[in-house]
This record gives structure tokens, sequence and C-alpha cells, in this order.
């Protein structure tokens, strides 16, 4: 036997192994800007979570029983969402299935963006986007109001590497994770990506609405 022959197997074993540790239904999310995140949700809130229990929801393929984590909150805002206020949140049981833990104390204060399930209830998961309210700057919360909602029709494309460029008129690039190594960089703390007059988008800074100058110009 080749003395290299014992290592490939020891490699392959160990690859084999690996795999199998990892579970077929991780996690993975894909990380976007908060503006982003408001566009994409059906529903943004700024809520408390005052209870949460395990509850079924009905059966998969197989017969067996669907496992959820109900929440019980109380909403103090809606920013984006359906006339009727949001009672329940659903999510999936574990971290593994991009389940979230939220804490139940009712002190503890989130923005939740997520996807509506009707009648007062909506879907959450740890690919949608939510923090602790007191985390969130004081642009990134007067942005949830308007200047988000303005920037919908707007791309924003995360720049992974150096260099990287927008492919048309109607696309902002966000550089936090290159320029600061932090998706939470400044970029998303404090800038939007607005749509102007002309049909472009640009970043804007600042916790009052875009003025009619901003949004008139060609260049940012």
């Amino acid at each position: 036997m080749s003395a290299a022959l014992p290592s490939l197997l020891a490699w392959l074993a160990l690859l084999l192994l690996g795999r199998a540790a990892r579970p077929a239904d991780a996690c993975s999310c894909s990380p976007v800007h908060p503006q982003q995140a408001f566009c994409n949700a059906d529903v943004v809130i700024r809520a408390k979570a005052v209870s949460g229990k395990e509850v079924d929801s009905g059966n998969d393929v197989y017969g067996n029983p669907i496992k959820r984590i109900q929440y019980e909150i109380k909403q103090i805002k809606m920013f984006k969402g359906p006339d009727k206020d949001i009672e329940l949140i659903y999510t999936a049981p574990s971290s593994a299935v991009c389940g979230v833990s939220l804490d139940t104390g009712g002190k503890k204060e989130y923005l939740i963006a997520g996807k509506s399930e009707g009648n007062g209830k909506m879907h959450i998961t740890l690919c949608d986007f939510i923090v602790p309210w007191d985390s969130l700057s004081a642009t990134q919360k007067k942005s949830l109001n308007q200047r988000y909602q303005m920037g919908c029709e707007c791309k924003i494309s995360r720049c992974p590497a150096i260099p990287c460029f927008v492919s048309s008129p109607e696309e902002c690039l966000w550089t936090d994770w290159v320029t600061e190594k932090n998706i939470n960089g400044r970029q998303a703390k404090h800038y939007a990506c607005i749509k102007r007059s002309d049909g472009s988008c640009a970043w804007y800074r600042g916790v009052a609405p875009p003025k009619q100058e901003f949004l008139d110009i060609e260049d940012p």
C-alpha cells in the first residue's frame, strides 16, 4: 500500500464525518441591509413578547406533527403591515432551522420584520430583521416611518470585495463589509437608498426625509 493512501483515506473519512455532522436543514442566511429587510417584509412592527410556548402546527408529508414556537406579543407600533394589530408570532422550534428566540419578560422591545399569516399572526426566521429596539440608530428608527419605503424600488447590492461597481442607475452599493468588516456598519446604521425623480437611486444620510433638491439632482 502506498504511504500516501492511509492519509488519503483518513482525509476522506474526516470529510464524510464533517458532512454528516452538518444538519441537512441548518439555517443559512444572506446578509441584507435593514432597508432591504423592511422592503422584503410583509409586516414590520415594534413589539415585546409577553409569553411563549411550543404548539402543533399541522403535520408534515409523513404525518409527523410540525412543532412551532408561538409568542404572544404586545404590539407598540406598526410601520408596515395589515390594519389589524399583530397578536401572535410563530417561529421554528430551534435556531438550527432558523427559529428565533425572543425574551418573554415583557420588558425587552424589538423591531420585528417578517411574513404575514393573516388574522393578527406573523411568522419570523433568523433570516428576517429582528433586533432589540434600543440597538437601532436614531436614523434607522426615523427611516422606518417613510424613508426606507421611498427606496423599495431601488436595488441594494452588497459589495463582497474591492473593486465593485453598480450595474445600473437604480442600484446602491452596500460597502460596510469591505470597509468595516461588519454588516452593521455606517451605511446600515445611517443611510438609506432613495429613488430620485430621474429614476436613479442614491444613498442619503440624515434623520430628516430627503429634500426636493436631493431628489432632483443627478449626482448624490
